[in-house]
């Protein structure tokens, strides 16, 4: 409880981005843009996988639940960063803000999850081809899915549960356009030692141990790769993982670049384009890289919009 002399927070201030009154406008039709590409592309390629038979495969599967983790991810966070650079900042309700940072959390171990698998999907289809279809079945990939979502479930409860008993007393402004973890810990006035070492441990777990795996698949590929005798063997199996190692790369990069490289004098302002970068940049050219690079998707769309034409003739 609140001493007697501090008033219990209800309301959360986001500071959002200062000192741009100048390009407020261009900043928000930036990203407003930036948001409805994210939404259209993504529920393209949702769509696409889910109607065309031809893509009814694992790594289509898998890239269909990927999508949808982008999307939860940019949902939870630009509609209200657009209002905070319109309106020169923005509140939300305790609620409302914790609510935000577990889907934030939530979609982020289910994206690093199913990059995992995604990687071991196509580690499989490279280093043994022979025996891919009966190893990556439909019942296996279901589960590995299933699984992904599941672990992202019960780690972002458990950090929910340790959340919801913080306090908040006095102070409520946050110098970000959402709440992230570390801003709305350093507001709290309860003791967040098991929190802060809880994170820390699921961060290892889900991130950490993920990306280790992710590296190793990989380097089992490029070893696979480089024996491949012809020439156009070595391009058609490097094509069927470049699309998915460029989003892991970005991923991963981004990821880095927030909790890891350290930032410089003006931090705070780093902070946000770094975690700007996390949010709004690998849900948008997740489904650009693999509308330009995936000759299947390619051809789903033209599919999907002889379709669509001839419904209308």
């Amino acid at each position: 409880m609140c001493e007697d002399n501090q008033t219990m927070v209800t309301k959360i201030i986001l500071l959002g981005f200062q000192n741009i009154h100048r390009i407020k406008t261009l900043l928000f039709c930036l990203f407003l843009l930036s948001y409805m590409v994210i939404l259209i592309g993504n529920l393209l390629i949702i769509l696409l996988v889910s109607t065309n038979d031809h893509l009814n495969r694992p790594m289509y599967f898998f890239l269909k639940h990927l999508a949808l983790a982008d999307l939860l991810l940019s949902t939870s966070i630009l509609p209200i960063m657009l209002h905070v650079i319109l309106m020169d900042g923005g509140n939300l309700s305790i609620f409302g803000c914790m609510s935000q940072l577990f889907f934030t959390i939530f979609s982020s171990f289910a994206q690093c999850c199913l990059l995992t698998v995604m990687s071991f999907d196509r580690y499989l289809a490279i280093c043994n081809p022979l025996r891919y279809s009966s190893i990556m079945n439909i019942n296996l990939s279901f589960q590995l899915v299933i699984g992904s979502w599941t672990i992202g479930s019960i780690l972002v409860l458990c950090e929910a549960i340790l959340i919801y008993q913080l306090q908040f007393c006095t102070f409520n402004v946050i110098d970000h356009f959402f709440c992230d973890f570390a801003p709305l810990l350093a507001l709290s006035s309860s003791d967040s030692f098991i929190l802060i070492w809880v994170d820390f441990v699921f961060n290892i777990f889900v991130i950490f141990l993920p990306f280790v795996l992710v590296t190793v698949s990989y380097v089992c590929i490029f070893i696979s790769i480089l024996k491949i005798s012809s020439t156009g063997g070595k391009k058609k199996a490097f094509s069927t993982c470049s699309s998915h190692l460029a989003i892991v790369c970005t991923y991963y990069g981004t990821l880095i670049a927030i909790y890891i490289l350290p930032t410089g004098g003006n931090s705070l302002n780093e902070n946000q384009f770094k975690s700007l970068a996390f949010v709004a940049l690998t849900p948008f050219i997740n489904p650009i890289i693999y509308s330009l690079r995936n000759k299947e998707i390619k051809e789903a769309l033209k599919l999907t919009n002889r379709k669509v034409l001839a419904m209308h003739q």
